[in-house]
């Protein structure tokens, strides 16, 4: 506390004390007045609409005044009322007045308007249609969306049948009406209505359909990650099927097709993890195709080859065949009187086809006698033998 130092003299003169005492009178006037505008405002503030009956906030009582008496000049003891205690009051008294106000805007809100908020956030989430298909796997996407998207909404167990019964069409709406006319759907739970839905959409002949086709699925022309959703896709409707990781990496290894699977087991250590078995499916995968690849690439380019020989044979052949009808007058179409050209000839020419033919059979005998037999394959042939090698007979190149 901070002591204020008398700096006054002993005898001040009258005047002075006059002008302090008037001065504090002044302020105190209007500390009065100050006061009785706080009073209305409080008054006008209590007179609107309130849920609840507030009592008023104590009014802190301003101290009295005493009585103007003539101090004596030896000890005055004006100067010691401290004037500033009643600031206080006019910052305490308008922070306690608007308490009782505040609640009432929070609390004022009717139900219809919720609704509208609810329809509005959920046709903003976008959330899929489902149409009623007897189709286990189609059922349980439309399941599994929906409650993601309620959840993230964060509502009620009511609100949350409310939205997904918006979200049927067509069978499923009728569906849903005999659900309405057999129970009480207005308290219905979450999870009241997934039972009713499995009930009607995951029904035991369809999950023994979906088992036998869970035991006998296998890849055919599809590609790796098509066949593996497919499986997962199964494998979730069917967990008594697969009830431990081993037993899902098996049923995975029959999916494969035979080249694929082939490639997974090799090697000391097969998959033990589903992971690890795509992976591995993935990677052979890729080497199949790049082989089958390679090897259409290299039957393209032989197929090119003899295409383009045959051309370039016809092209030799069209230019020969102007220097042979100068030389034969026969081949330019002049006829001899009394002879069938086409008759006459067609012994001969077969004649002259067939020996040609037998002697380069018969070359091609001799010259196969000639060659030593290989020690290895015990066949005749020349260069080097690849048999037990991974390269074409024909090329010598490998990959094909």
């Amino acid at each position: 506390m901070v002591r204020l130092r008398r700096t006054m003299p002993v005898n001040p003169p009258a005047q002075d004390l006059t002008a302090i005492l008037a001065n504090i009178q002044r302020q105190l006037q209007e500390q009065q007045q100050e006061m009785t505008l706080i009073r209305e405002q409080l008054a006008q503030q209590n007179q609107g609409p309130r849920v609840q009956e507030v009592p008023p906030p104590a009014q802190p009582v301003p101290p009295a005044v005493p009585p103007v008496q003539p101090i004596p000049p030896v000890a005055p003891q004006v100067p010691n009322i401290p004037p500033v205690a009643q600031p206080e009051v006019r910052q305490e008294i308008p922070r306690n007045a608007e308490v009782p106000v505040a609640p009432a805007e929070v609390q004022m809100q009717p139900q219809p308007v919720r609704e509208d908020l609810l329809y509005e956030r959920f046709r903003r989430m976008k959330a899929p249609e489902f149409e009623g298909p007897i189709d286990p796997i189609a059922a349980d996407n439309w399941l599994i969306d929906m409650q993601v998207i309620l959840d993230f909404m964060r509502l009620t167990e009511q609100e949350k049948v409310l939205c997904a019964s918006f979200a049927l069409k067509k069978d499923a709406r009728h569906w849903w009406i005999t659900v309405q006319m057999r129970r009480n759907v207005l308290n219905m739970s979450w999870r009241d209505f997934v039972d009713e839905f499995r009930a009607m959409y995951y029904n035991k002949e369809v999950l023994a359909a979906q088992q036998d086709e869970l035991t006998s699925f296998t890849q055919g022309s599809m590609t790796v990650m098509e066949a593996v959703k497919k499986f997962e896709q199964l494998a979730r409707l069917c967990p008594n099927l697969i009830t431990s990781e081993t037993e899902k990496v098996r049923l995975m290894m029959k999916m494969f097709r035979t080249d694929i699977a082939r490639q997974v087991s090799a090697g000391n250590s097969p998959p033990v993890a589903v992971s690890d078995c795509i992976e591995r499916a993935l990677r052979a995968e890729y080497w199949i195709n790049r082989d089958k690849e390679a090897r259409a690439q290299f039957y393209k380019s032989k197929k090119e080859e003899k295409a383009l020989a045959k051309t370039s044979q016809f092209r030799q052949s069209t230019e020969a065949k102007p220097q042979a009808q100068a030389s034969n007058p026969n081949a330019q179409g002049l006829r001899q009187p009394g002879k069938n050209k086409r008759k006459g000839n067609f012994n001969n020419q077969g004649q002259q086809r067939n020996f040609p033919q037998k002697r380069n059979n018969q070359g091609n005998e001799r010259n196969e006698n000639s060659y030593p037999q290989c020690n290895k394959c015990g066949k005749k042939h020349p260069g080097v033998c690849r048999q037990g090698t991974n390269t074409c007979y024909v090329c010598g190149k490998e990959g094909h």
